[in-house]
């Protein structure tokens, strides 16, 4: 029995081996070549997934450069548009200062002017009514002095005296 066991299983060896040949043989022909194209498809899909990851990783680093220069530039350009906004603010500034330290002395010599004007203008009426006063108050005097016809001759005399020695 032993013997009829192992030549069983030989028998069922052999024909395993045939069995597993002829699997291999039809796998081969049909499976194996669609397998094997598969595989080398998705590894090729994945190689050039890869790539393309690769490729996009440094796209991002050069846009990523590019922004940060951008971002640079336009950071110097705002800082010069800033610098030149306070010149021209500082400018306007001093030349408003200025036209206003150029208006406030015409109005002040103009006003001085005018009180020099007016204080002239006083003078004159006050000069006008002093001697407007001096001569009323000297024709006073003098008629009641001409009242007396002794006195208007004292006083013709002492005129000519004064008038012959000058």
């Amino acid at each position: 029995m032993d013997a009829l066991i192992n030549q069983f299983s030989y028998g069922l060896f052999f024909w395993q081996l045939i069995i597993l040949l002829i699997v291999i043989i039809i796998l081969g022909k049909f499976a194996w070549k669609p397998i094997v194209n598969a595989l080398e498809e998705r590894e090729k899909g994945i190689s050039d997934a890869l790539a393309s990851a690769e490729k996009a990783k440094l796209e991002m680093a050069r846009l990523t450069n590019e922004n940060e220069q951008l971002l640079k530039e336009a950071r110097a350009e705002r800082d010069e548009i800033l610098k030149e906004a306070k010149a021209l603010k500082d400018k306007i500034v001093a030349e408003a200062k200025h036209e206003a330290q150029e208006s406030s002395q015409k109005i002040i010599a103009q006003a001085k002017q005018e009180i020099e004007d007016q204080k002239n203008k006083a003078l004159a009426e006050v000069k006008n009514q002093v001697s407007s006063l001096s001569l009323d108050i000297a024709r006073k005097v003098l008629t009641k002095e001409f009242e007396d016809q002794e006195k208007q001759d004292a006083l013709v005399a002492d005129l000519l005296k004064d008038v012959k020695l000058k």
